[in-house]
């Protein structure tokens, strides 16, 4: 069996069974529209290595989001059910993904442990959450876009792909005026620096206005942290969505054989697609670290 197949059928099964006891407690599916969890940059990096036997790093900064506040454990946070989905959807792949990820933290944190928490772990992908924790600063909109693009750039003297996660959708987060101009932000530096962003805020609010989810579905206790079901379907989403951006990589590699970029990672197009549909049955209560 090929790569490409080893792709598919290992996420065949990570939607099929429940390998942790997290996803024992969440819903089968998670609700997705495809044009909202489609990377629109390559991870070029990442391919070339998921083409070899070498280990692949992936670090994962950002705040109390990717720390893993409103999970019931360390293992629950959405790096960690990242690296689970990865493991699963490439096989045989030595996948580890690191959690730096700070409560209260924010793009001029991040940027100045950098060097420490980032860059001594030789990444191949960076995956940079941010932009909620600035929206409750005087400068946090005016600073963002400035702060984001050194990100990119010490990213890129590593030699690694960079990938945005723009804030999560929760009442907070809805009402401030810096929201909508945040997201946009966000998105206008990732098209003009041609890097990718998944976006959850758009996810999340389908949820919520497609899906009919109420925010106490979704949301931990304090109504504005994720729970164990969404950074379930963050991480699932995203593992997704990297290996049809790798599928993606590897077929052009096949058309134009030249590429440095070696064919037989994954090939997106087998890989099944998120549903589009409610879970068949959502949990009663969000699970929630006791008080």
């Amino acid at each position: 069996m090929n790569a490409a197949k080893f792709a598919a059928a290992g996420f065949a099964l990570l939607l099929s069974t429940a390998a942790a006891p997290a996803a024992q407690l969440m819903p089968a599916a998670c609700p997705a529209r495809a044009a909202l969890t489609r990377l629109d940059a390559p991870l070029p990096r990442l391919a070339l290595k998921l083409s070899s036997s070498d280990p692949v790093v992936i670090v994962a900064i950002g705040s109390s989001s990717t720390a893993g506040t409103g999970a019931s454990a360390a293992d629950f946070s959405y790096p960690a059910r990242l690296q689970f989905a990865l493991r699963q959807a490439f096989p045989g792949h030595d996948i580890k993904v690191i959690n730096r990820g700070i409560n209260g933290q924010d793009g001029p944190e991040m940027i100045a442990r950098f060097d420490t928490d980032v860059a001594a772990l030789k990444p191949t992908l960076v995956i940079w959450q941010s932009g909620v924790n600035a929206l409750f600063r005087d400068d946090g909109l005016a600073t963002a876009g400035a702060i984001v693009r050194e990100a990119i750039k010490r990213t890129r003297a590593l030699g690694a792909d960079f990938l945005m996660i723009d804030p999560q959708y929760a009442p907070r987060v809805v009402a401030d005026a810096d929201t909508k101009p945040m997201v946009s932000l966000l998105n206008q530096i990732a098209a003009e620096e041609k890097v990718a962003i998944f976006h959850r805020f758009a996810l999340m609010q389908d949820w919520h206005e497609r899906d009919g989810m109420p925010f106490e579905r979704f949301l931990w206790k304090d109504n504005f942290h994720m729970n164990d079901w969404s950074y379930d379907c963050l991480g699932r989403d995203l593992a997704r969505a990297i290996a049809a951006n790798i599928g993606t990589a590897n077929r052009s590699a096949e058309v134009a054989p030249d590429t440095k970029l070696k064919a037989g990672v994954g090939t997106a197009g087998t890989l099944p697609a998120a549903s589009a549909t409610k879970p068949a049955t959502l949990p009663a209560g969000a699970p929630t670290l006791a008080n």
